[in-house]
């Protein structure tokens, strides 16, 4: 009898943390190694937010909480979504967990059976489909395309909806590719799933504060008020508030579905960490003018790194609306021979002979579920991503 279970198998390892990890194993062999995977700002948590955790420390805030938040956290969670998204949600409305992966998780787990479709856009980030298979249903993977700015078509979207459609998981912008969908885009997927009622809506919204050129940001409940029966909008301050290992997402959505949620969450973590709830609390009410000054310097980098990429031969590079990624499409170096000999026959052989050859480590198009492209993370100073790009256009220079 095997040991480990049958659950185990519909899972595969998280290919962005295997590629950090590795990463960090080479620079501690002494190798010099750039990190471009792991999609974590590099900017430091906000003293304010620092200080309201110490002082939390300090005034024994130390114990268990309710399962799913402290009345605070709630309270300013609330506060965020009718200050900049213009929706109103009561604290019984919301729950906080460890991180907005353990969110979707919970949501997924809570509301899906054998059988049950979850529809999902690719690129999309790699624990999605993951999730679903956990949770005992079946990722529908629709793709998108380089030329649609990667993302999904209102007919796509109809023509991937079933009866058996449960969910479908929205993100904007995206991770990997910095995609960001403009209220008219979005309107138009809303008007599609305001014809299936059946369908609900999971929104990641982490990257709502990282928009850049005058990109303003909306989530799909705020578009279509018809939906907001139907929708799990998720966020967190992993990303915004450079918070990641503070480990704080958070959901707003229908009470019945929060509730079985919190009921999952009591057998599994049970409250997220206390110290970080009261940090959350301070970053959602605190001062947020700090936003601006990190988008403009993620924007600079931004700029960089896609003028950078563009200079490299058989790369194209699509110029995204958020978050602090790029997805570079590799389909001109596809079929190729790297200067030391390693057939670039997918986008994983290219990243891997990236890693081996010049040092630069990247997320293959493959883990996020469209070929041939990679991803670069570029939240990390200018100086490294210079020296980046300059080692991917001597690789691509290399190859024949």
């Amino acid at each position: 009898m095997p040991f480990l279970s049958d659950t185990l198998a519909r899972v595969s390892p998280s290919p962005t943390v295997a590629v950090s990890q590795k990463a960090m194993e080479l620079k501690a062999a002494g190798h010099d190694v750039i990190g471009l995977g792991a999609g974590e700002p590099d900017f430091d948590t906000p003293d304010n937010i620092k200080a309201a955790a110490i002082a939390a420390i300090e005034a024994g805030k130390t114990k268990y909480t309710p399962v799913d938040g402290i009345p605070e956290v709630k309270q300013a969670i609330c506060a965020k979504f009718k200050r900049e998204n213009g929706l109103d949600y009561t604290p019984s409305q919301v729950a906080v967990s460890t991180g907005g992966k353990q969110v979707l998780y919970n949501a997924l787990l809570a509301t899906l059976n054998p059988g049950d479709e979850v529809i999902i856009p690719a690129p999309y980030w790699v624990s999605y489909p993951d999730m679903v298979r956990l949770g005992g249903g079946e990722p529908v993977i629709v793709e998108t395309t380089l030329e649609d700015g990667f993302r999904i078509s209102p007919e796509a979207l109809e023509a991937a909806i079933t009866p058996n459609t449960k969910w479908f998981i929205f993100n904007s912008p995206s991770n990997p590719t910095g995609a960001g969908y403009g209220h008219n885009q979005l309107k138009a997927l809303t008007d599609v799933l305001m014809r299936h009622p059946h369908v609900w809506v999971m929104t990641d919204d982490m990257y709502e504060h990282l928009a850049y050129d005058g990109f303003q940001f909306c989530t799909p409940a705020q578009v279509e008020p018809g939906l907001y029966d139907r929708t799990l909008t998720v966020n967190g301050v992993s990303k915004s508030y450079a918070m990641t290992g503070w480990r704080i997402g958070y959901a707003a959505g229908p009470e019945h579905l929060i509730a079985a949620m919190r009921k999952l969450q009591s057998q599994s973590t049970t409250n997220p960490c206390s110290i970080s709830q009261w940090a959350t609390v301070e970053a959602l009410n605190g001062p947020q003018e700090f936003l601006a000054e990190r988008n403009e310097a993620f924007r600079k980098r931004r700029d960089l790194v896609v003028a950078g990429l563009n200079a490299a031969e058989g790369i194209t590079c699509a110029v995204p609306e958020g978050a602090f990624y790029v997805y570079p499409s590799i389909a001109g170096c596809i079929g190729k021979t790297s200067a030391a000999g390693t057939l670039i026959d997918t986008d994983e052989a290219f990243a891997t002979a990236l890693l081996e050859e010049q040092g630069v480590a990247v997320v293959f198009g493959a883990a996020f579920g469209l070929s041939p492209y990679f991803r670069v993370s570029y939240a990390t100073s200018d100086d490294v991503l210079a020296d980046a790009c300059g080692r991917i256009q001597s690789f691509c220079a290399g190859l024949a």
